[in-house]
């Protein structure tokens, strides 16, 4: 094997469950085995800020969604798709790809085509309980899979979901004093932390609104990040609203107990952070946020509020109890076997070493 530098192109983008994933492993290529790592993501998705935020570099191509609930627009997928494969194509030839890893959403499609077209090995990463489509294709275009837990209906070895380094990982306190800091909170007050996703969510931000009071005034102080497309919410003492959050590391870090959806990285860097949560699961889609977070549930490292019982009176019936330490400690203990690991290094190892490259 050579050491010299070599580049991977990482696909992954739309939503933050579908970028984070890819940028944990695109970290650790970068940072253990010095390769030069280029981003594929569309103008449509959070991409955009989140990727050059990392460092990385971001190419940008035409986004190709299915219109499933406008079939009259499908015929115009094929042109639409082949101008997104060229765009891949060439971002691939410009950054001199020795390997190609996705993890999903609009652009995995065109990235996982023109890999194929141009020889290079290519790795699939799905995240949530049940495959999405472009993962499916990338498989059974001759990608390597791999999976974050068993029966996805994808082909590939069960892994995990990787997490971004430093996740949960604070010796000195300094993550912990930043978070402090950035959003003025009590050190001697318990804190949640409450986000729907990159997106946010309505209806997390509701049942919140008619909990702040009754929380707060039990002990509690909040970090709510209620999502860039949402209106903010009304101001209250002890309770911090921001649209949304870039440090999540800090975030983790002065976090007592999380409320969330159930979204597969959600739950795997909460997991990781050592966090008792309560997950809201997304109620569209094929169901897979439920399951994403079944385990956890069943075993007591968290609990659970379907949307449709959402309100906030249920909020302060689950958090209450949470303000006894041992109570989230009860939690966290159950939590010491879901951890995320080392998936990042490992899925980040198989990558490079298609690209014939050891460690720097």
């Amino acid at each position: 094997m050579t050491t010299e530098n070599f580049s991977v192109v990482v696909a992954g983008g739309g939503t933050a469950g579908h970028i984070e994933p890819a940028l944990a492993v695109a970290e650790v290529l970068r940072d253990a085995y010095g390769a030069n790592v280029v981003a594929l993501g569309t103008e449509r998705g959070l991409e955009t800020t989140i990727v050059p935020a990392r460092g990385f570099e971001l190419a940008l191509i035409d986004p190709v969604p299915i219109p499933r609930k406008q079939p009259w627009k499908l015929a115009a997928v094929p042109f639409k798709l082949n101008r997104a494969v060229r765009q891949a194509r060439q971002a691939m030839q410009r950054a001199g790809a020795d390997a190609v890893f996705g993890t999903g959403g609009y652009v995995s499609a065109p990235a996982y085509l023109a890999a194929r077209s141009l020889g290079l090995p290519f790795f699939v990463l799905e995240t949530n309980a049940l495959a999405g489509m472009a993962n499916k294709l990338g498989v059974k275009l001759g990608g390597t899979g791999f999976n974050a837990v068993a029966n996805s209906g994808m082909a590939g070895d069960v892994v995990g979901v990787p997490v971004r380094p430093g996740v949960g990982v604070d010796p000195d306190g300094a993550k912990r004093e930043r978070g402090l800091r950035m959003w003025g909170l009590d050190p001697q007050r318990p804190t949640i932390l409450v986000t729907g996703g990159s997106q946010g969510a309505v209806s997390i931000n509701s049942a919140l609104a008619d909990a702040v009071e009754p929380l707060t005034a039990a002990g509690y102080q909040i970090v709510h990040a209620y999502g860039r497309k949402n209106d903010a919410p009304a101001t209250h003492e002890h309770y911090t609203a921001v649209p949304y959050i870039d440090d999540m590391e800090a975030a983790y870090a002065v976090a007592d107990v999380v409320v969330c959806r159930s979204g597969a990285m959600t739950v795997a860097e909460n997991s990781a952070a050592g966090l008792p949560a309560i997950y809201v699961p997304l109620p569209h889609g094929n169901g897979e946020q439920g399951l994403n977070s079944a385990h956890l549930v069943a075993t007591g490292a968290a609990l659970r509020i379907d949307d449709a019982a959402l309100s906030g009176e249920a909020l302060v019936e689950k958090l209450l109890p949470l303000r006894d330490p041992e109570a989230r400690a009860v939690m966290r203990s159950a939590l010491q076997d879901s951890g995320a690991g080392s998936v990042a290094e490992d899925l980040a190892g198989r990558v490079a070493a298609a690209a014939g490259k050891d460690r720097t």
